[in-house]
Parts: C-alpha cells; structure tokens; sequence
C-alpha cells in the first residue's frame, strides 16, 4: 500500500477532483452522478471522480491509498461508498476546486474500485467554513485498489449530509448512453465546422470588399489583394470581364504607367508596347531581368520623375461575426440548491467563439511588388514616401505580358496605380470605364 496523498486538502463548495485527462474539464454535477445510488463519489463520467465534503470551505482531513487488493474496512468510517474508475491517462491527479492545487496518484491505466470513505460529515455541515486555528471537522479517505467494473453501491450510511447526497444522486436522469454521448459530439463538431466556414466566409467577403471572389480571383495570385484595397469594383470586374477586355486593360494600364514615367520617349520601350499589341514576346531587355534594370539606370535619357506613393483609401476595419456557439466549458459555481443551503455544482457556461482573422491578408501598400522589381523611394515612415516613377513603370509592362489575362490585367493596374502614386484616382477611373465599354462590344 502506498499513500500519494496524506494529511489536509483545501475543498470550495464541499468539492474535490480526482482527474485523469489534463485537457479535460470537470463535469456538472448531474452528468458526475447520472445513474448512480450514491450522492458521495460521482464516476458516470470516464476519467474522472467527483466527491462531496461536508465542510463547504476550507481544510479537510484527507487521505489517498493505493492498495494491491481490497483492503479491509475500517469500522471507524461512518459513510462509505464504492465505485469503478479507469484512468483515460497516464497521469491522474487529486485535484482541489479550479485546479487550486493536485497531487500526483501515479494510477496506472487498468480498471480499479475505489472506496471513498467520511467522518463528521454532518459536523462539517454545521461548521460550513473552517479557518485558520479552528479543529478539524470532517476528515476523508480515498482508497483504490485493481478490480473489475462494477455499480457503485452504498456499503455504510450514517450523516444526514450523506443521506441528502444519495437522495439526490437517485432522482438524477439516466446517463446518456454511449451512442447518444457519441451522437451529441459528431453534432457539435458540426456546428463548430459550420461556425468556423461562416467566420471564414466573413472575413473573405470583407477582404473582397463586400462579395464572395470567384475561384479564378482566389487562385490568381500576384497583386490581387493589394489592388482590392484601391478599387475591389474593378477587381470584380475585370474577373468577369472576359480575356478580351482583360487584355485591353493591362495594356492600357501599362502604356498610361510608362506615359506617366517619361518612358514613352525611350525607343526600347515604346518596342515593348508595339510587341504588346502585336502580341508578340516582348523583346530584349525586357526578356532578362537583370538587363532590363540595368538598361534603365544607365539610359542617358531617362526622365527624373517622381511622385508621393499611393496610399488606399480608408476603408471601416473588419467587425467579426456576433459570437455565437458553444466552445469552451468553464469553472462556475452554481446557484445553491436544497435544505443543506451549500449544494453547489460547477455548471458548464456556453463560451463565445472569437473569430479569428487569418494572417497575412491585409496587404501594406508599399512600392511595386513583383517581376524583379527594384523599388526607388524616399521620405519618411510617418506619411506617403517619394517614389521614382520609371521603376514602378517597367513591371506594368512586365505583367501585361502575362500568359494569363485576368493576372496580367490585375498585376499591370496595380503597378499602374503605384506609378501614379497620389494620382491614381484618375487612371482608375479612365480603366473602370474602359472595361465598362469593352464589356459592352
């Protein structure tokens, strides 16, 4: 026989654990004590042993044994009753209201009777609250020994306090059986996946400014989601536009970015826009990267021009949906029930789900992004930086090349916009009504 625990333990609401599933929680005081005889150990539940003191508050005397084989019983305890328990873990653990405190019981997971034995219940009762400096009242043993499952059953009863906790332990509804226990968790995960698309859905119908995206917009790729926070009207629109209008506007948005950086001037660019509208591979440099900037910065003709960086209109931040389902079991003393005026149990309070916002998808609008794209710019952090026009341009024409219309509209307005910087309001506007018109023929 060996004794993991031995001496006081602190009990709250005439309550103490024994718990074998550390991410488990304890269970209401119902569903504990569902189908049993007797009202002073609750094992319906796997895992875990619910007990009742008599003392509401305070130190109780209490002792854990683990024994080999069924142990004698001591006549000097005046409530006992016994019960079957099998550990769900390796690491089981007497345990005091909310988790204050728990001792180790090092049970091994194999079927066990346990025997939970009282004194001076009724004492306990009367005291209600013990503090410092007062005599111990009532005092317990718990005792666990391997043998076959079993009914729990009432070997000895002599308090009233017990008498009232096995009277209540009979008028208890049935436990669930396992099919129904079984059938009630398939339903919550269900309602918990329902829950989780309807955030999902959420949040995405707010990053696409207001509507769902198609599968094409969400498999697309490249500037997409930073172009929604400038225009996500035209984002949708250009999706349902067709290839022939997608076309039309990368190459539009590509010229007015290169009108709007001086590069029209420069013969091997306005090349690249004639082979554009030929539909023809662009020509070098525009077919290495490397070369391409290169050609750039040492063009003797290369037009200085700059302007303040784009910056998105404000848009109202995300509010997440209301919270609604069930997630969570929490800790909470229950209100107080019969004569004894400290029955209490530990109710199980709906928590709300908090929706969570994905990360990574509120893009930062900063200089050009894709296609190798060396970024120019100055200024400071605190407001919209200079940018240097020319550098922001080439990548539009980068992307109306692209093999893919819809990217290649997409990419080659959003690197439009960055060229335009503090201007782009009007270019939007002139490319809304040009794939209004294209549409429309």
């Amino acid at each position: 026989m060996r004794r993991p625990v031995a001496g006081e333990v602190h009990d709250h609401y005439g309550q103490i654990y024994v718990e074998s599933d550390p991410d488990s929680v304890i269970p209401d005081l119902s569903e504990a004590f569902a189908g049993q005889s007797g009202g002073l150990c609750g094992a319906a539940v796997p895992g875990v042993l619910w007990l009742v003191t008599g003392l509401h508050t305070g130190n109780v005397g209490f002792v854990v044994e683990v024994h080999d084989e069924d142990p004698p019983l001591d006549p000097i305890w005046e409530d006992v009753v016994e019960v079957s328990f099998r550990p769900v873990s390796d690491r089981t653990s007497l345990v005091q209201w909310a988790g204050e405190a728990a001792w180790d019981l090092n049970l091994a997971r194999t079927d066990y009777r346990v025997r939970y034995c009282a004194r001076r219940m009724d004492e306990g009762r009367q005291l209600d609250t013990r503090v410092s400096g007062e005599p111990q009242a009532d005092n317990y043993l718990l005792q666990f020994w391997p043998g076959q499952p079993g009914a729990d059953r009432v070997v000895r009863q002599t308090s009233r306090n017990a008498a009232y906790w096995h009277r209540n332990a009979r008028e208890l509804p049935l436990p669930p059986t396992p099919e129904q226990r079984a059938e009630t968790e398939r339903l919550v995960r269900q309602a918990e996946e329902r829950a989780a698309e309807e955030r999902r859905l959420h949040y995405e119908r707010w990053m696409w400014g207001g509507r769902l995206p198609s599968e094409g917009l969400r498999g697309v790729g490249g500037n997409v989601r930073g172009l929604l926070r400038f225009d996500s009207d035209l984002v949708h629109a250009l999706d349902t536009a067709g290839s022939e209008a997608q076309r039309a506007v990368a190459l539009l948005a590509a010229r007015r970015a290169c009108e709007a950086a001086g590069l029209m001037s420069l013969p091997w660019v306005t090349q690249a826009h004639t082979a554009l509208t030929e539909k023809r591979p662009l020509p070098p440099p525009f077919d290495d990267l490397d070369q391409m900037w290169e050609t750039l910065r040492s063009d003797p003709q290369l037009p200085s021009r700059s302007v303040l960086q784009a910056v998105p209109p404000e848009r109202p931040p995300y509010r997440p949906l209301t919270p609604r389902a069930a997630a969570e079991w929490t800790r909470l003393p229950a209100v107080e029930l019969g004569d004894s005026g400290r029955r209490r149990s530990l109710g199980r309070v709906l928590g709300a789900l908090i929706p969570s916002v994905p990360a990574g998808d509120s893009p930062t609008p900063t200089g050009a992004m894709g296609h190798g794209v060396a970024v120019h710019t100055s200024g400071t952090v605190r407001g919209p930086q200079q940018i240097a026009q020319p550098y922001f341009a080439l990548p539009a024409v980068l992307a109306a090349a692209e093999h893919d219309p819809l990217k290649a509209a997409l990419d080659a307005v959003w690197h439009a916009v960055n060229t335009y910087g503090e201007h782009y309001p009007g270019l939007l506007e002139e490319l809304r009504s040009v794939c209004a018109d294209q549409v429309e023929e």
